[in-house]
């Protein structure tokens, strides 16, 4: 190489880290790994709930994992059991980090929710479509201002028929309760 390209190869590469730096110091410390995923306004946690005789029901819920980001829910999303194929009896609870899937919780003790009830013929042709739905919703804030008092969502896999239910976080705020169930 003569000389000349050397000088254009250093000063593209100069430009390159200037550029990278740039970009460090515009996103403050935030990991590069974050810069290629797309994150989401909060963390939300995915439990397991399955019911043992010999263990009380709050025992029962097992926190399995939480994300971040876009990616990080589909990675875990695409390697969990669907929620038509779960045991009868068992449930998947999807909440925002910090609030358990139990009404004693403070962020949901003041709350309720909306209910989907599917009866067992439904479970093969429409229960994960809704369930995935209603995922897509909460993680993407798709209740605008509303979705600060969305806490999270649970599928109940029962033998008479199955329930998805959106938690709120207070009863009294009626105008945003309607726009989420809407």
């Amino acid at each position: 190489m003569n000389n000349k390209a050397n000088h254009s190869v250093a000063f593209q590469n100069d430009k390159k880290q200037a550029k990278g730096e740039e970009e460090s110091k515009e996103h403050g410390d935030v990991s590069p790994e974050m810069l290629i995923k797309h994150p989401l306004q909060n963390t939300w946690t995915l439990w397991f709930f399955k019911i043992e005789n010999n263990r009380t029901w709050e025992d029962c819920q097992m926190e399995i994992a939480s994300f971040n980001t876009v990616e990080d829910f589909w990675a875990l999303y695409n390697h969990i059991e669907s929620a038509s194929h779960l045991k009868l009896g068992c449930d998947y609870s999807m909440f925002k980090q910090g609030i358990k899937p139990m009404w004693e919780d403070e962020h949901n003790c003041r709350g309720g929710r909306w209910l989907i009830n599917l009866n067992k013929q439904q479970r093969a042709t429409e229960l994960d479509n809704f369930w995935l739905e209603v995922l897509l919703l909460m993680i993407g804030e798709a209740f605008a201002e509303h979705s600060d008092e969305v806490c999270g969502a649970v599928v109940n896999v029962r033998s008479k028929g199955d329930k998805i239910g959106v938690w709120t976080a207070d009863v009294k705020k009626g105008e945003s309760i309607l726009k989420i169930g809407d």
